[in-house]
């Protein structure tokens, strides 16, 4: 079956506002939003031969040398579907765009093949 990379995604600008809330303000975000993920991640383990993880602060190599870098990625996750649509449903109503700040998950294909699955 087709595997996908779904990368989570998140606006700098959300996430730093998201970091300037007092602490019991992100604490009581995290209790809502940390046991629906496990939940989502539950109700698809069939579908997740990669768990992934969540990523910090991008640091660049290229032809210029080595810098800091800013994007929207802020973790991922492998899926296995039958086409890109149905992958991409798999995240409708996802924590990361419910609950969390996310701003959206990138589905894209391996075209070689993920090493982890």
């Amino acid at each position: 079956m087709p595997h996908f990379l779904a990368v989570y995604t998140m606006k700098p600008d959300d996430l730093a506002r998201f970091r300037r809330l007092p602490k019991a303000e992100q604490a009581a975000v995290d209790a809502i939003g940390l046991p629906l993920w496990a939940a989502w991640e539950t109700k698809n383990a069939a579908s997740i031969p990669d768990r992934g993880g969540m990523v910090g602060k991008t640091i660049r190599a290229s032809r210029d040398g080595i810098g800091e870098a800013v994007n929207a990625f802020c973790g991922y996750v492998i899926v296995e579907a039958e086409t890109a649509d149905a992958a991409a449903r798999l995240f409708l109503d996802h924590p990361h765009v419910t609950i969390f700040p996310g701003d959206g998950v990138d589905i894209m294909p391996f075209l070689t093949g993920p090493a982890s699955c």
